[in-house]
């Protein structure tokens, strides 16, 4: 089992961060297996372009909810980490509510 879960969607609240918010959020390891997607579907050329990141942030965003984590934007950073057979990811972590 790569994720947690495959979900479908974003069950938590609206956060609101902007690029440049998330860009200040200190980037930290994730387990893989902590990780529940917000997406069932990838791009399978995202996946496989090595400029995947060169337009974007070079970290996943992953969304703390409910003490769970959320992988808001990434997933194609996260398969890659399982392929390599890494089981961390790096990714900017942000908190929403409490």
């Amino acid at each position: 089992m790569i994720f947690k879960r495959i979900g479908d969607g974003r069950p938590y609240p609206e956060h609101g961060l902007s690029s440049r918010a998330w860009a200040a959020v200190p980037p930290r390891q994730v387990r893989l297996d902590e990780l529940v997607t917000t997406k069932d579907t990838l791009q399978l050329a995202a996946l496989l372009d090595e400029d995947s990141t060169f337009y974007g942030d070079l970290f996943a965003h992953v969304v703390e909810w409910r003490g769970e984590y959320y992988l808001e934007d990434g997933l194609h950073r996260a398969l890659r980490a399982a392929l390599q057979q890494r089981h961390v990811l790096h990714a900017r972590v942000h908190p929403v509510g409490a």
